[in-house]
């Protein structure tokens, strides 16, 4: 166990406390805030739209809220924890990242703009929330690894703003990543901090959860789903400090996938790939006959699995497991994808 790990009754109950905490300020938060952003951030539908009726986004004000809220109090409660110095920064960054986010709801800035300050607030993370992290010390200089985090970064922040299209599948791809990264922080596997910070989005996440049911009565909105990107990929650039790269890989694998595979076909076709479009498979599902609520409980249950084989690959350090669990880890994403590009079957 790392040096700073001691199990304790605390350590198992503060991940849990946190998500509750996050959860219930979240969901007040939603019940209070959707009428004033149905009057002011109202979402209507369009021809690449998944939704029929206008609806107000905005939620990821909530989750972020919740998430920040539930956090602040609980370190203001324990003793000091290792990481937790990193939180201010990764917290900032994201907060600023919101606000960009609200603003391009509101009033959409130019492609440039946005990526721009995308690029900074990644940057402020990895150089100030993550300044000891190395992930290839005898492959590359610093400065080169430093650039290639900053693209995985800016690149993670937009492909979880893609794929935020229909109702509920933010909250399948990230409750089960952020809850496995709580409970890497209990087990001592990342740090506590990153632990207590990947419960409170998760919690966050459930909170929304409830308002962003299939049809959804609120929507995240880029003001949530950036920083929501932003968290994410910290969380998993601390888990591939501690080595495990074969789990950061696996388990975000289906979200990178969709908007990966997409993007390069979107380039190859020469389309403009910073406007509005229906080309995900998830969206995809949608124009085949698969319900929306069949579609997220698909990309959920994957995503437990992923977790399942993540956790596999940490426990299990050996060449051959590393490769078996990679291997299915994509053959469950491809078949996933298969069947998303494919018509319904009737039933």
């Amino acid at each position: 166990m790392p040096p700073w790990y001691t199990p304790t009754l605390q350590t198992a109950l503060s991940p849990l406390l946190i998500l509750l905490a996050a959860a219930a300020i979240s969901a007040l938060l939603c019940v209070l805030l959707r009428p004033l952003l149905a009057r002011y951030a109202l979402a209507r539908p369009n021809a690449r739209s998944s939704h029929r009726v206008p609806t107000p986004q905005g939620g990821g004000i909530a989750v972020l809220a919740g998430a920040f809220l539930a956090i602040g109090l609980a370190l203001q409660a324990l003793p000091p924890l290792p990481g937790s110095a990193s939180l201010v920064f990764v917290i900032t960054a994201s907060i600023v990242l919101a606000v960009v986010g609200a603003w391009d709801d509101i009033r959409p800035l130019s492609a440039g703009l946005r990526l721009g300050l995308q690029a900074l607030c990644v940057a402020v993370v990895i150089v100030y929330a993550a300044p000891d992290v190395r992930l290839f010390p005898k492959l590359m200089p610093l400065a080169v690894e430093r650039c290639l985090a900053l693209l995985a970064g800016i690149w993670f922040v937009n492909l979880t703003n893609f794929m935020d299209g229909i109702d509920w599948i933010t909250v399948a791809g990230f409750v089960p990543l952020a809850g496995a990264l709580a409970l890497a922080g209990s087990a001592g596997v990342i740090d506590p901090a990153s632990g207590l910070l990947a419960a409170a989005l998760c919690g966050g996440l459930l909170g929304f959860a409830p308002f962003n049911k299939p049809v959804a009565r609120l929507f995240l909105g880029d003001v949530g789903s950036l920083p929501i990107g932003l968290l994410g990929a910290y969380l998993l650039y601390r888990l591939a400090d501690t080595g495990a790269l074969t789990a950061v890989l696996i388990l975000p694998l289906y979200h990178v996938a969709d908007s990966t595979i997409t993007l390069l076909r979107r380039l190859a076709r020469r389309e403009k790939i910073w406007e509005a479009h229906r080309s995900h498979f998830y969206q995809q599902a949608t124009t085949n006959g698969h319900s929306v609520l069949s579609i997220v409980t698909q990309v959920a249950l994957l995503n437990l699995a992923l977790v399942v084989l993540a956790a596999l690959s940490i426990l299990m350090p050996g060449a051959t497991v590393q490769f078996a669990c990679i291997a299915a880890a994509i053959a469950l994403t491809v078949l996933l994808m298969r069947r998303f590009s494919r018509q319904a079957s009737a039933s």
